[in-house]
């Protein structure tokens, strides 16, 4: 029969070096728990006090312990982490949508009432824009105000200057001429768009109305002749 290689890895254990010492790290103490473990293995194999042999199966089973824990601990972080990037990652998109959105609501209130502002003119009445709006929404066909004179005006520029201004002026109830500040309202204003005075008190909006009566007159006298 061959001989049995006397190498380290056929040793007994109390024959080999403390691995530790020789790495230069320092040795590793069984804590109270483990020494009782190691006790009680020494019993069940029919000795008084726990060997090497006891101590080194306690701590291998030590090592092997937190050895299985370590990775889990690990995987388990690293988990919490993407979790976190991720959660993170998408609040930061939402944020982003949310900001978007109201920049781009914004942007386009901003439009609109730009887009209102030069449909009205500053001096009173409607721009031509302003007019083409009217025609795309409501598809009437708004004109510009008459603002002749009395002799060069058409039996049509009687009849539509003459119903504006009782339209406007007539009415038995007017809207404010003027705002708290005093200045003339859009509807006042619209007399300028007509080549009328802009009124800002009742008594001027009424002669602007009674002109307009006198024009429908003269239209209808013109139109029966």
């Amino acid at each position: 029969m061959a001989k049995k290689s006397s190498t380290s890895a056929t040793k007994a254990p109390w024959k080999k070096s403390n691995p530790r010492k020789t790495a230069g790290k320092a040795s590793k103490h069984l804590t109270p728990a483990d020494k009782a473990a190691a006790k009680t293995s020494a019993k069940k194999a029919g000795r008084p006090y726990p060997n090497l042999v006891d101590n080194m199966k306690v701590a291998k089973k030590k090592t092997r312990k937190t050895t299985a824990k370590t990775p889990a601990k690990k995987t388990a972080k690293k988990t919490a982490k993407k979790t976190a990037k991720k959660t993170a990652k998408t609040s930061t998109k939402k944020t982003s949508t949310k900001k978007t959105a109201k920049k781009g609501a914004a942007k386009k209130s901003q439009t609109k009432a730009a887009a209102r502002k030069a449909e009205k003119d500053p001096k009173g009445g409607l721009t031509a824009a302003g007019r083409r709006a009217f025609a795309k929404k409501q598809g009437a066909h708004l004109k510009p105000g008459v603002t002749k004179s009395d002799s060069a005006m058409t039996p049509a520029d009687m009849r539509r200057k003459g119903s504006w201004a009782v339209r406007f002026y007539g009415r038995q109830e007017l809207p404010p001429l003027v705002d708290k500040d005093g200045e003339p309202t859009r509807h006042a204003l619209s007399a300028h768009a007509w080549g009328e005075p802009v009124p800002k008190t009742v008594a001027a909006a009424r002669r602007i109305a009674a002109k307009g009566a006198r024009l429908l007159k003269k239209y209808h006298a013109q139109k029966s002749a």
